[in-house]
């Protein structure tokens, strides 16, 4: 508390002192500020926390003080699924990047004694129209991504989800929205009755059977195929880079266990119908999908665009299951100007809807 005189030359020269001494106090709050702002990315940090029941790995990239992009993965995907140059990318444009393992998945929590999916039973059960019984639904998922931000004090987040992690991003933004600042949703579904479960059938009938144990030499050969029959027609990758890719995963983590738990989870909530929700969103979204997607039908990307208010659409040509570098760049910038809406919060409108 400053004291000032009440009258005559004190009073002045007591103002003069308290202007500089408040000059200096702005010049150094703004200084602070600045080197927050302009401070280069803090190195990736990596860890575990606790969050929803489960320990989850996580990494974390970028400056710690900017806003936080959370990026969810697809069926079975550990977080290095999400290329370092995306990565990057995304840092380059002032966010820090969160990615990390969903339970039963990489170095997170495994289920060991929940078992393997009853393929027949839940595929009759599914056709039926009855419940299906799961280890875990994608919603348990999405409250474990909500625990991870409670667990490092995020507040609120930017959503990325792709494929399975795209549909547990729809559940978060309609689950949580106050936790959500954007989302994007990349190659999933929104549920919707009547649309066909699979792009290419006769694509993905090509793959080996998915392991059941953790063979590695198998689950390479899997993991090799089907990145292939997801990929790009128009950004083909080396069979030696896929091997590469797919053999560092591996030693990083293999089980196909939760692999299979999780493809039962995606399955069945692929199948409930989330538009009803999905069109109470006030978050500005941007949904993605590729022309040459063979699993998840384009028509159900452009389905979620044309049922989420102002949501925009991305089509990426010649672009298969995945997210091929050719295309960070393109997809980064509209991530980015998706997350810049989230601030300025304009009347939602019609924006033009997929044909």
């Amino acid at each position: 508390m400053f004291y000032l005189p009440t009258s005559g030359w004190p009073r002045c020269a007591a103002n003069f002192f308290v202007r500089r001494r408040w000059a200096r106090f702005v010049a150094g709050a703004a200084l602070l500020l600045a080197q927050s702002l302009l401070a280069p990315p803090a190195a990736a940090q990596a860890g575990f926390v606790p969050a929803n029941g489960m320990t989850l790995a996580y990494e974390s990239l970028g400056n710690p003080r900017r806003e936080t992009i959370l990026l969810i993965g697809g069926t079975g995907s550990q977080l290095t699924h999400w290329s370092d140059a995306f990565c990057q990318a995304l840092v380059a444009k002032g966010f820090r990047v969160i990615r990390f393992d969903q339970r039963d998945c990489g170095l997170s929590t495994r289920l060991e004694g929940a078992g393997l999916p009853d393929w027949p039973s839940l595929m009759t059960r599914l056709a039926a129209g009855q419940s299906v019984p799961l280890a875990y639904t994608l919603s348990d998922l999405a409250r474990d991504a909500v625990g991870l931000l409670d667990a490092l004090d995020i507040r609120r987040a930017h959503v990325v989800g792709a494929s399975m992690g795209g549909m547990i991003a729809q559940l978060i933004a309609t689950t949580y929205p106050t936790r959500v600042l954007s989302l994007t949703s990349l190659m999933a579904t929104d549920g919707k009755p009547g649309l066909p479960p699979l792009a290419k059938p006769e694509v993905l009938a090509q793959a080996p059977p998915p392991p059941t144990d953790p063979d590695t030499a198998a689950a390479l050969v899997y993991g090799v195929r089907t990145r292939q029959l997801l990929g790009s027609p128009a950004y083909p990758t080396a069979e030696a880079t896929i091997r590469a890719e797919v053999a560092r995963e591996l030693r990083r983590s293999c089980y196909p266990a939760g692999y299979q738990r999780h493809a039962a989870a995606a399955l069945v909530e692929s199948q409930h119908d989330r538009r009803a929700q999905l069109r109470t969103l006030q978050v500005p979204t941007l949904v993605v999908h590729g022309d040459a997607d063979p699993l998840v039908p384009v028509a159900a990307g452009q389905d979620v665009a044309a049922t989420i208010p102002g949501a925009e659409w991305l089509l990426l040509p010649g672009v298969g299951h995945e997210v091929p570098l050719q295309v960070v760049p393109v997809l980064v910038d509209a991530i980015a100007a998706v997350a810049a809406r989230a601030h300025r919060r304009p009347p939602m409108y019609a924006h033009p809807r997929p044909q």
